[in-house]
């Protein structure tokens, strides 16, 4: 996946933070689709792990389709997601489905969306 994802990560558009972001979401009938980040200047941004994730929705996905989403950052090092992309994984994604943040040398960092977002806002919340 490393290199993937370093092909991927080549296309986020970040000039005014220098700080691109590429990721991978893969499906549980095997497609993966595509996200960087995409910056401009009045700040209304999308990050890499959303546009991904839209792009799949785009395609037909819908909730429980995924099951894993990966994560590089163009600086080499670990990172996960930002809050309001862990509040689109939890609307897309399963509890027990995996984060892995992918570093420079390919090495993997994995986690549960559960454990990422421990306490989610769902639709739950909104048939109480």
């Amino acid at each position: 996946m490393k290199d993937k994802l370093l092909n991927v990560v080549k296309n986020a558009y970040a000039p005014y933070s220098n700080f691109g972001v590429g990721c991978i979401v893969v499906t549980k009938d095997g497609n993966e689709f595509q996200g960087v980040n995409v910056e401009n200047a009045n700040g209304t941004s999308i990050c890499a792990e959303r546009n991904a994730i839209d792009n799949a929705v785009g395609h037909g996905y819908r909730k429980g389709d995924f099951s894993k989403i990966y994560i590089m950052f163009e600086n080499g090092n670990y990172g996960t997601p930002c809050f309001a992309c862990r509040q689109v994984i939890v609307e897309f994604f399963n509890e027990e489905d995996e984060v892995i943040s992918v570093n420079g040398n390919g090495e993997e960092k994995v986690y549960k969306v559960k454990e990422l977002c421990p306490y989610p806002f769902d639709e739950s919340d909104l048939n109480a």
